[in-house]
């Protein structure tokens, strides 16, 4: 049995730099990762996808050039060649952490899969030998993520279908893309793929597509989808699934009364994603998860045994890179700089990466309704936005919440070219508790987007 201070599972955004930080405070460190350093994010999530939207962006330009006066005759989807570059950018985000992280002193990594044998007790089935080493620890972090849920739909197990793990393995554009799911990770992929060259399906069984954002935001964004020939259907219930023998895929699909037959080559699951901590076996250490298996954490992202945290997706809440990165920093500085941090009233922002992109922070005008606010909305097209104008794409308006009484930013949409960045900016305004009026007289740098929050809050001047 060895012991060690430390023992993070999971190395991901928030399990990789704690690992790192707690050996060089001097604590004698386990980190444990059964697959590849990185996590979701540089692996199968963020990295992979952000580099894939690149190509599909340069792919979607090829063919929108006419309007500002270059003629592109032809072009073509190298897809094999798209995965290759792919592949290599993530390669070269996990060695290098992967390099950092052996290279540290005072911290041992293993590769394998980790669960509790008792009281902060750790066994470690090991990848390369499959023997089992044995290991405690006065201080247990957890970072195990979040894998995708896989519904019960009939049939489903006899097709082959596609998460958004192993889409990313694909090196040839399909014919026809199913995707079940018209929320973030379905909304980027079918975009995507639609601009490689796919024809592209979404089922979304709820009545609109990103349904927890405002009805105007999903409304624009559906007829952003629509305008590239993104077929959406929306109410509508995925029944069952057959497949002949090296044959098209049929998906039965329930719209109300009526039920429709789609023929597909490809399904992808975009229902959501669920904790990874059943592998863990936490009833041995007494850790306590709710009925969807997130373990649960105080405001400090300590569960209810003393000494063992839990960060990052497997957690539950807010499921983003930034959030598992931030729960990293607050147990660090808490335990090794002494500070009292906590994760109440920390900005949630988050940003989905379709063209144009989705950013948002705060609270949306549904919530300032539900919450029954004194707020008002500032609301401007990117049609109005000087800089939107001048590059060609007037897609999307920006969308703002403010507090009728103190003037501060309650909250921001913004669906548009770079509308995380633009989000960002009012983000920071939030923090700083800056007032919209503040940024309706502010002097920004022309042409920008952010230029055009002026012209957002001058509507709320009488």
């Amino acid at each position: 049995m060895k012991q060690y201070d430390a023992i993070v599972i999971g190395a991901g955004q928030a399990g990789g730099p704690l690992a790192k930080k707690l050996a060089l405070a001097g604590k004698k460190t386990a980190l444990i990762e059964k697959r590849w350093i990185g996590g979701t994010c540089v692996n199968d999530g963020c990295t992979p996808t952000k580099t894939w939207v690149a190509s599909a962006k340069m792919a979607y330009m090829a063919g929108n050039s006419s309007p500002l006066g270059v003629k592109i005759k032809s072009y073509s989807v190298d897809m094999p060649n798209i995965k290759k570059r792919k592949d290599e950018i993530v390669h070269q985000f996990r060695d290098g952490s992967q390099k950092g992280l052996e290279a540290t002193k005072g911290l041992d990594v293993i590769f394998g899969e980790a669960s509790f044998i008792g009281d902060k007790t750790i066994s470690v089935k090991l990848n390369d030998s499959g023997k089992t080493n044995e290991m405690k620890a006065d201080l247990v972090f957890l970072n195990t993520g979040a894998k995708t849920f896989i519904p019960e739909i009939e049939g489903l197990g006899d097709i082959d279908y596609l998460t958004s793990t192993t889409i990313l393995d694909l090196d040839h554009v399909p014919e026809h893309l199913l995707i079940i799911g018209g929320n973030y990770i379905g909304l980027e992929f079918g975009q995507m793929f639609r601009r490689f060259g796919s024809k592209v399906t979404i089922i979304e069984k709820s009545g609109r597509i990103v349904s927890r954002e405002d009805e105007d935001v999903s409304e624009e964004l559906t007829e952003i989808l629509k305008a590239e020939n993104i077929t959406i259907r929306t109410n509508a219930i995925t029944t069952g699934f057959k497949q002949k023998k090296g044959g098209k895929i049929t998906a039965s699909i329930k719209i109300g009364d009526k039920e429709e037959k789609i023929k597909c080559t490809h399904v992808l699951i975009a229902v959501g994603r669920m904790p990874q901590s059943e592998a863990l076996n936490l009833a041995k250490t007494g850790v306590e998860t709710d009925e969807r298996g997130a373990i649960k954490v105080n405001d400090k992202l300590e569960t209810n045994i003393k000494g063992i945290y839990a960060l990052g997706d497997v957690k539950g809440g807010p499921a983003f890179t930034h959030i598992s990165y931030n729960d990293y920093t607050i147990v660090y500085r808490n335990l090794i700089k002494g500070e009292k941090l906590t994760t109440k009233n920390r900005p949630v922002p988050y940003c989905m990466f379709t063209d144009p992109q989705l950013g948002c922070i705060g609270i949306n005008e549904t919530e300032a309704k539900k919450q029954k606010l004194n707020y008002k909305v500032a609301k401007l097209p990117m049609a109005y936005v000087a800089r939107a104008i001048e590059t060609g794409d007037t897609r999307g308006f920006m969308k703002a919440i403010v507090d009728a009484d103190t003037k501060q930013i309650l909250g921001a949409t913004i669906l548009g070219a770079e509308g995380g960045e633009t989000m960002t900016t009012l983000q920071m305004a939030m923090m700083g508790g800056i007032t919209y009026e503040e940024i309706r007289w502010c002097v920004f740098a022309h042409p920008l987007y952010a230029e055009s929050l002026n012209n957002l809050f001058m509507a709320l001047d009488t």
